[in-house]
């Protein structure tokens, strides 16, 4: 108790801004928790994995191998 008589006004304000703010979100904690669907009950969902054609994985490849050949050209030039 004595703490806090030694505190700034404006260090209380914020206490009680942040005291009040999570009042808030407790509040809306238990608004969730009280709508959310038993366990179970949600449909889950799988997301499906996209697919690379040969194409562009092999584009891909020859940039990496062009990058890669720029390094070390840049590397035997010093």
């Amino acid at each position: 108790m004595n703490q806090i008589l030694n505190l700034s006004v404006a260090k209380l304000k914020r206490m009680a801004a942040m005291k009040s703010q999570i009042e808030r979100l407790q509040s809306k904690l238990e608004t969730l928790a009280d709508n959310s669907s038993p366990p179970g009950r949600r449909a889950a969902t799988k997301r499906k994995r996209r697919h690379m054609s040969a194409a562009a994985r092999r584009k891909i490849s020859q940039a990496a191998k062009a990058r890669w050949a720029r390094v070390r050209a840049a590397k035997a030039g010093k």
